[in-house]
């Protein structure tokens, strides 16, 4: 995604950095004190989230959870979305309510390692822990052990056992 990038330095800006897009044109405005180092990481980290974004927006993640329930005889959750904030995990499952989230990181790994990450979370809806029943759940799934090891080299912490 490319995209004209526009630095606001505002000196009533104390703290925090913010951005948005208008016009095709990302506008990241940032506080005047800051050193161009800090202008750099800021323009890098807010081009960064745009562009998450935009990847996520182009996956339809509560259909193609029902559709991995279905075809692995898994529940639905009542909710899926994406978090941005999952740094150090995969995906997240909330089984007394039926929630997930899935780390918006996964929006530019292969669609079958995104399938993989919400069937593990689908496995939680029935067993929360680890154990020998959860995973014969998740084994259903064909690339389970492909998609692991995937993540595993991609070291997205957790690796596959911390979610």
């Amino acid at each position: 995604m490319a995209m004209d990038i526009e630095v606001i330095r505002s000196p009533r800006r104390r703290k925090t950095v913010s951005a948005r897009v208008t016009d095709g044109v990302l506008r990241v405005s940032i506080p005047a004190w800051m050193s161009r180092n800090e202008e750099s990481y800021w323009v890098d980290e807010m081009y960064r989230r745009f562009e998450r974004k935009a990847r996520t927006k182009q996956i339809d993640l509560p259909a193609r959870a029902r559709a991995l329930a279905r075809k692995y005889n898994l529940h639905e959750p009542n909710s899926i979305r994406w978090a941005d904030n999952q740094d150090d995990r995969w995906g997240s499952c909330t089984p007394v309510d039926g929630s997930i989230r899935i780390s918006s990181k996964l929006a530019k790994e292969p669609l079958w390692v995104l399938d993989y990450v919400i069937i593990h979370e689908l496995a939680h809806l029935h067993v929360a822990a680890h154990n020998a029943r959860f995973w014969s759940l998740v084994n259903r799934y064909p690339k389970t052990e492909r998609a692991r090891g995937f993540l595993m080299a991609r070291d997205l912490t957790g690796a596959a056992s911390n979610d």
